[in-house]
């Protein structure tokens, strides 16, 4: 599981960095990069942080692997996978504070597991075996949405309520390419702008909205449409999990400290489908995938770790077999669960009783007993 963060001190909070170009601190081929002034926002990563951060990535890819075999064997009725993305979910997560919160999509298993959600509860919403999949305020993120571009106004909201709290948390929320041509993400950069309030927005760019390429939805960099709502953009190689660490860090400092939202741009690839029920090979080539494979993020870290002498044998022999067991615990925890009542459809949809809600509740058992009587 990730270990407890440092966070930016106030003091080394910029009103903005002044760089303009891709945020990249690891090549593709796993060195070092220099000149970029991220570095000083992950000097303290040591090496035990480099080490966890990839084991991390490696079990949250084991963890989306072993799901989407559930799907395909029949166990769960739909999953979203994140192969590719594992850098920019895992290093904006391992930012984060336990008193900061999240309001994810449907992709970001990743940071679930980064806030120390049992990863068996994730499948919960998948298998059709619970209405949502875990309590968010016991571990600071909300559950999946399903809605596209509806989450931003939800942190949008929620950060103005810190904000009208005085408390000195802030909230990210996670979309897609796809989801910045909706209109309730453009009202939440307005809402958010304009009333400062505590939020990172941050989007993963993985190219493609279902089926339609990133150019459709935008000619610019989408970091680049804060600009007109005064709010700042950093566009961050998203298969860089220490670039991507680092430019989370910033965003919440500055969100911390009362200087209002950031737009990060992770720039990715989803290697896999939109969905299980998605066939990419319809709309993208060969050619394409083989490119953005060689810059796996997993590899790219990986080589650093050799490169450096962090890693061998021994040590990957270990992050395999932990992310085989917490797989193998995924797979029997998802087999072992409960199928839901019927009635349980209808508990907890309000905080309170509800007449009509019991109402409908009586016509539905109503409606099943008549099928006892037949039999």
């Amino acid at each position: 599981m990730a270990t407890a963060q440092v966070r930016v001190p106030e003091a080394r909070i910029p009103e903005w960095m002044g760089f303009d170009g891709l945020v990249q601190l690891i090549s593709v081929d796993g060195q070092r990069t220099v000149g970029c002034p991220y570095w000083d926002l992950v000097a303290d990563v040591d090496a035990a942080q480099l080490r966890s951060l990839y084991r991390d990535m490696a079990v949250v890819r084991r963890l989306d692997a072993e799901a989407m075999a559930l799907q395909r064997q029949g166990e769960l009725a739909l999953w979203a996978p994140l192969l590719g993305q594992e850098a920019a979910q895992v290093g904006s997560a391992r930012a984060l504070r336990p008193d900061d919160f999240v309001f994810p999509s449907y992709r970001e298993h990743g940071v679930v597991y980064c806030r120390g959600v049992d990863p068996v509860m994730m499948l919960r919403l998948w298998r059709g075996a619970g209405l949502s999949g875990w309590d968010p305020a016991s571990h600071g993120i909300a559950t999946p949405a399903i809605v596209v571009g509806s989450q931003p106004l939800h942190a949008t909201g929620y950060a103005l309520g810190i904000l009208l709290d005085g408390a000195s948390s802030a909230v990210v929320t996670y979309f897609g390419d796809g989801a910045t041509s909706e209109g309730d993400v453009a009202e939440a950069f307005s809402f958010a702008a304009s009333y400062v309030v505590p939020v990172v927005f941050f989007c993963q760019n993985n190219q493609w909205a279902i089926s339609e390429p990133v150019r459709v939805q935008s000619h610019a960099s989408i970091a680049q449409r804060g600009q007109g709502y005064g709010i700042p953009g950093i566009q961050v190689d998203g298969n860089d999990v220490l670039a991507v660490l680092a430019a989370t860090r910033l965003a919440l400092a500055r969100a911390s400290a009362g200087q209002g939202p950031t737009l990060i741009e992770a720039v990715t690839y989803r290697m896999g489908p939109h969905t299980t029920s998605d066939d990419p090979t319809r709309y993208r080539s060969r050619a394409d995938e083989e490119e953005w494979r060689a810059k796996d993020p997993l590899a790219r870290l990986h080589a650093l770790l050799r490169a450096e002498g962090l890693a061998d044998d021994g040590f990957d022999e270990q992050v395999d077999a932990e992310a085989d067991d917490v797989a193998t615990a995924l797979r029997s925890g998802c087999l072992a669960m409960p199928d839901p009542e019927p009635a349980d459809l209808f508990t907890n949809v309000y905080a309170e009783p509800h007449p009509l809600l019991q109402e409908e509740r009586d016509g539905y058992a109503a409606y099943l007993a008549g099928f006892e009587d037949d039999a």
